[in-house]
């Protein structure tokens, strides 16, 4: 039993499994302590976009989240300067 499971996870795990499973993790981490860090001190503003830029290396969704944080933060900061808003290109 336990040479068939070793023999299956060398034939499944390869190198770009392994690679995301770390970013997951890593990133999944990140982004719950920046989560934590709205309601505890420190830099959540910082920590977040870090966890899903992190992310963003292997997964959609994140990439999808990462521009939309983005496009915020372009237009928020426009607003503060009285610039009018920028129409996203189509």
């Amino acid at each position: 039993m336990r040479g068939r499971l070793r023999a299956w996870l060398r034939r499944t795990i390869t190198y770009k499994w392994a690679r995301r499973i770390v970013v997951a993790v890593i990133g999944t981490s990140v982004l719950l302590i920046g989560v934590a860090m709205v309601v505890l001190p420190g830099p959540a503003i910082i920590v977040i976009p870090l966890g899903l830029g992190i992310l963003g290396l292997e997964f959609a969704w994140a990439r999808f989240w990462l521009r939309r944080l983005r496009e915020t933060a372009t237009n928020v900061v426009n607003r503060v300067r009285g610039r009018r808003k920028l129409e996203p290109p189509p």
